[in-house]
């Protein structure tokens, strides 16, 4: 007879998380009044990435510009924090560089970093069909952005990391991201090791020595996969795809 009851206790807690996981999907929707576009991937490593973070592995998409792997990691990540309530925000981390351009910028800090902040405005417009999503989900602190000058003592939970621009990072920035990741927490790192806006030592093959160290370490950890995009998966534009082909065949970059 205890069985019975625990059985019938057990339908019913059931049946109060789907109504309230419906109700939580029905104010969201109300809330918002718009809707993520839904995106197909347009190459093999486009398609690996999909079918990889669905499997709920940590990701670090490397490789040439153009391939849209900010883009992807962008869309996957904010298709997540709507639709299956698991996490709460998504937050971009990226290196804002000081330069003599930056000091010319109207504001205070905080304010001069939001120039920054402009590739993701657009990345969200396109993905949702209107201008101002990327703010209005800002304020509903669904989204943030945060500067690797701001981590010391958080902790990422509940959240999905997007660690843009990460050939720009030295490795204990890399370093300080990784331990911040708390529960419940997933993190996609996207970059171009054949770019960056630091001046860095460089190994002998001309490539960056932080993000390789970084690659080293990664492909020890069993909860990440790496995935390397090539000249096949540059979408941008034809002309962007030929003149960084011709760009690495001369080795000018």
């Amino acid at each position: 007879m205890l069985d019975e009851k625990e059985k019938i206790i057990e339908k019913m807690e059931l049946r109060k998380v789907k109504r309230e996981r419906k109700t939580r999907n029905k104010t969201t929707n109300q809330t918002l009044n718009f809707n993520l576009n839904k995106i197909e991937p347009l190459t093999e490593n486009q398609k690996l990435t999909f079918e990889t973070y669905e499997k709920g592995k940590h990701l670090l998409l490397i490789g040439s510009s153009g391939t849209g792997k900010t883009y992807i990691s962008l869309y996957l990540s904010m298709k997540e924090v709507l639709e299956s309530k698991q996490y709460k925000n998504l937050i971009i981390i990226r290196s804002v560089v000081p330069s003599r351009d930056m000091g010319f910028l109207p504001g205070n800090i905080k304010e001069k970093i939001k120039a920054f902040e402009l590739p993701y405005q657009q990345i969200f417009a396109d993905l949702f069909s209107r201008d101002d999503v990327y703010d209005y989900l800002k304020n509903k602190k669904m989204v943030d952005f945060i500067s690797t000058s701001f981590l010391r003592g958080i902790t990422f939970e509940d959240s999905i990391i997007v660690v843009d621009e990460c050939q720009n990072l030295e490795l204990n920035e890399l370093y300080a991201i990784i331990t911040r990741i708390g529960k419940n927490s997933k993190v996609i790192f996207c970059g171009d090791y054949k770019q960056s806006d630091l001046k860095q030592t460089f190994k002998k093959d001309n490539k960056k020595e932080d993000i390789l160290k970084f690659i080293e370490i990664i492909e020890q950890v069993s909860q990440f996969k790496i995935i390397k995009y090539g000249h096949n998966d540059i979408i941008r534009s034809k002309l962007v795809k030929e003149f960084i082909i011709a760009s690495e065949k001369l080795g000018y970059v």
